[in-house]
Order: structure tokens, then C-alpha cells, then sequence
């Protein structure tokens, strides 16, 4: 067991935290993965805390769990999966460094969250590409690095975007910056030569923030990060079209992102809709009944030039594709209007949390699959409720395109009551036996969290050797969130 007087030293004795409910706090989360108590829970002020904290540990065989966002989390990564581990808490670096708008890029350490980070961007006249009504306690860094889906998939260049730059300490305890930012210079030097770290691959050919994303703290600590941003529009408008099958919404979903039309764009059903439109839960049933089964929303931006025949255009092309489809869209659909959805999804969610709306809790299976997939694997998993006795109708479903369309994120949010244990057996039962059917159904899942993770890593051994071997290399010590992924 490490020793408190060795953390002290480090970030002194007010971060370093014993209490047993912050620890119980910490043991355990809205995930069904077991929960472990940590020895300790320290808050890092500055990369100097940080790198101390990963030699100390290196030499006391410490297991290091870092943490960046607030309360609740969900998936299990911030659990620690052995005893005696010490919590790196972030939440107190919350400093936002630069706000570039020639560059397109911010620029912020781990602790900023989504509810601090999208205002001042707008006040810089930017707009960040966000997940789905992420939590307002959700670090940023932290979604960036887990890959979350982001909404407007026509500046989605690559499948980590937004993440360009960090600067990471690995597990040897040795700092490191990625991208644009590994040099010439420090970041002042690289700003007065007009640099903005808007680059993610290098430095050299390597592109070592691939490594990073999607680590779950396996590979180092993060102590700062930089965001590919958009220019805010001057002007938009927004759409929804119902439908009562999925797939003339993926028609149209594919040609409005490949023609790169619209802004926001993503396909939710009237589970999630209303979730997410329910700010008071007890009217979450109403608003569900008011809407058809499948929504897709768009949004049509104009920029400061000529906005109105930008959009005007953009109408004429979107006619054309809906017609196509054989769909129309509209400006509303029941009880939900278009500028509504618009303004819900520009920003964090309010609380309580959309997904905490419909039934108090959830737990989500989330994969990557192509265009062609999407419909089967929605029926896979609606049979696989049925034998799991869980109802379908309560399963709320996400589809979201990818790098410009070129793959596709689906996601099942699985409702239940967390104080029914066997609602929470029922999810739990669902999560797990689902997981090879979607597979042999065309599902990927690049982001695999708590039980299923090992039923997902042993279907490829090659690449279980090689992230070995990249761990032993940056992690010789296996001291940074030992027990998650193959590790």
C-alpha cells in the first residue's frame, strides 16, 4: 500500500483523500461491473502532479484509475479493477487555454466539462462537435478520448475527431505531446509562428493519439487536449422526418451526409426522442405517444455569406432526396418541433439526465456497423429482448453516421429501474447474450466496457498481442488501470 505522506508530498495534504464515502463513492457505478474500493483518491493541480504521480507509483507498483468527469458515471472504466488503487482526479484542471478561431480549435485541460466548454466556445464564435446531449459533469477530454459519436457527421474527417492534440504522461512516467503539438518549440512557441494544434497525426509519420483513444486510461494520463471546432452559422434550419421502419430514413440519412447537406444529423425512435425532450419525466409517456417509431433530424446551416441561398439551395437538393425516399420532412412531429431537437442537441443535457428520464437509469450497447447493417442488427437485438423478457418498446435507439457517412454508430439504450433487481437482471442478461448475435449480424464494437469487453477482445488475438506489446512499452510497470481492456 502506498504511503499518504508520499501523495501529500506531491499535491499536498488538502487532494489527498481518505474519507470513506468519497471512496465508497468511487468503488462503484451505474455499470453492473463489480465494484472495488480505492486506497485513495488524489486531485492533480498541473502536469507536474501528474508525472510525479505515475514515478511514485511506478515505484510503489501503484495502480493508477484517472478520473475527469463528475458524477454518475456509467460504463465501469473509472471503477478500479484490482485493490489498492489510488483515483486520479481530474476535475480540478479546468483551465481553457486557447480559443482559436482562425484555427477552427480549443485548447483545455481534462477537467473542463461539456456544460463549461460549449459556452466559452460560442463566445469565441465557435462550436464544438458534440456527442448527443452529453451530461453537463461529462469531461470533455474524457468523451474525445472514448470516441463518443459526435452529431454533424460532415465534419467528422476521422473516427477520433474532434481530438487533435494532447499532452499525455505515460505509464513510464515520461511526458509526451502528440500531433502538431510535438514541436518546434512549446505551445508559446509554436502560437507566435501561427501554429494552432489543429493537427492530431504525428509527430512523423506515426499517429500516436491512436494509441491514446479509446485507452480507458491504459496507456497514460492526459493533462491537456485540443478540439477540432466549426464556425457558428449565422443561420439554421431544422427538420425532422417520421417514419414507421428505419429504412427510408437511412435512405435519406446516406444522401444527405454523402452530398455533405446538413449539419446536425442523426436517427433516434420515439423512445429516445422523447427522453431526450421530457424535461420533466412525467411527461416522457405523452410526448412518445405523439411521435412516430424512427425520427431523423437535420439541420441546414448558413454561414456569414450568403446564408439565405446557402440554405435555399440546400432545400431544393433535400426535396429532392426525400422524395426519393419516399418521406417528407417537417417542421414538427407531434409534440417535439425541429427548433427544439435543434436546441436541445447544441447543448449539454439539463438534468436530470435525458437517459436517467424514462425509468431512472440505463445501460447502453453501442457498436460500429456499415449502412447495410443497421436495420438487421435493430431486429437482432429486438429478438433478443423478447428471450431476455426485457420489452422492446422501452429499448431507445441511436444511429448515427460516421466520417461522413462512411460507417455507422448504433446504439441501444436499455431503460430500467435501478431499485428493481430484476429489471437490472433483465438488462444485465440482455447485454451480455446479445453480444455475439450482433456480431455475427454485422456489429463491431470498437469500445468495449465492462462484461462484455473479454467476450469482444478474444474474438482477435492479434490484436490483443499487440496492444500488449504497445502497453509493455509505454506501461512496462502495468500500473495505469490494470484489469480494463486485455490488460
Amino acid at each position: 500500500m502506498i504511503e499518504r505522506e508520499k501523495l501529500v508530498a506531491i499535491v499536498g495534504p488538502d487532494n489527498v483523500t481518505e474519507d470513506p464515502a468519497i471512496l465508497d463513492s468511487f468503488s462503484k457505478d451505474m455499470s453492473f461491473v463489480a465494484p472495488i474500493r480505492p486506497d485513495y483518491v488524489v486531485k492533480v493541480r498541473n502536469k507536474d502532479d501528474a508525472e510525479q504521480l505515475v514515478k511514485l507509483a511506478r515505484e510503489t507498483k501503484t495502480p493508477l484509475v484517472p478520473v475527469s468527469s463528475g458524477a454518475p458515471h456509467y460504463r465501469g472504466d473509472t471503477v478500479p479493477s484490482v485493490g489498492g488503487a489510488v483515483i486520479v482526479d481530474f476535475s480540478g484542471m479546468k483551465q481553457i487555454i486557447r480559443v482559436d478561431r482562425r484555427n477552427r480549435t480549443i485548447l483545455f485541460e481534462p477537467g473542463v466539462t461539456f456544460g463549461e466548454l460549449i459556452p466559452a466556445a460560442a463566445e469565441g464564435g465557435l462550436r464544438l462537435n458534440i456527442p448527443l446531449m452529453p451530461r453537463q459533469t461529462k469531461s470533455v477530454t474524457g468523451s474525445m478520448l472514448e470516441r463518443e459519436p459526435v452529431i454533424m457527421p460532415t465534419y467528422h474527417w476521422d473516427i477520433a475527431d474532434p481530438l487533435q492534440c494532447v499532452e499525455v504522461i505515460y505509464g513510464t512516467g515520461d511526458w509526451f505531446r502528440t500531433g502538431a503539438a510535438a514541436g518546434p518549440g512549446d505551445l508559446e512557441d509554436q502560437w507566435k509562428a501561427g501554429g494552432g494544434q489543429v493537427e492530431a497525426a504525428g509527430p512523423s509519420s506515426a499517429s500516436w493519439y491512436r494509441i491514446i483513444s479509446g485507452s480507458q486510461g491504459t496507456m497514460g494520463l492526459i493533462t491537456w487536449s485540443s478540439a477540432r471546432c466549426e464556425i457558428l452559422p449565422k443561420l439554421e434550419e431544422p427538420y425532422v422526418v417520421g417514419s414507421s421502419q428505419i429504412e427510408p430514413l437511412m435512405e435519406m440519412v446516406h444522401w444527405l451526409v454523402r452530398y455533405r447537406i446538413p449539419n446536425e444529423c442523426f436517427i433516434v425512435n420515439n423512445t429516445n426522442l422523447a427522453a431526450m425532450m421530457a424535461h420533466d419525466p412525467k411527461n416522457y409517456q405523452a410526448i412518445k405517444d405523439s411521435l412516430p417509431t424512427y425520427i431523423l433530424f437535420f439541420n441546414l446551416a448558413g454561414y456569414n455569406y450568403y446564408p439565405e441561398k446557402r440554405i435555399a439551395a440546400h432545400e431544393v437538393d433535400v426535396m429532392k432526396i426525400a422524395q426519393r425516399a419516399q418521406v417528407a420532412p417537417f417542421r414538427s412531429l407531434g409534440a417535439v418541433t425541429a427548433f427544439d431537437v435543434l436546441k436541445a442537441v447544441q447543448g449539454a443535457s439539463p438534468e436530470p439526465y435525458w437517459k436517467s428520464r424514462a425509468k431512472g437509469a440505463s445501460q447502453d450497447t453501442l457498436f460500429i456497423t456499415n449502412f447495410q447493417s443497421v436495420s438487421r442488427t435493430i431486429d437482432i437485438m429486438y429478438n433478443m429482448a423478447t428471450k431476455c423478457d426485457y420489452p422492446a418498446t422501452d429499448i431507445g435507439i441511436y444511429v448515427q453516421p460516421l466520417v461522413q457517412g462512411a460507417n455507422y454508430h448504433v446504439e441501444f439504450n436499455l431503460f430500467y429501474d435501478a431499485a428493481n433487481p430484476k429489471d437490472a437482471q433483465k438488462v444485465r442478461e440482455l447485454i451480455v447474450t446479445s453480444v455475439n448475435p450482433l456480431v455475427s449480424g454485422g456489429a463491431f464494437f470498437s469500445r468495449p466496457y465492462g462484461e462484455i469487453t473479454r467476450t469482444i477482445m478474444n474474438k482477435d488475438a492479434a490484436t490483443v498481442q499487440a496492444l500488449r506489446k504497445v502497453k509493455n512499452i509505454l506501461d512496462p510497470d502495468n500500473v495505469m488501470n490494470p484489469g480494463k481492456l486485455c490488460f
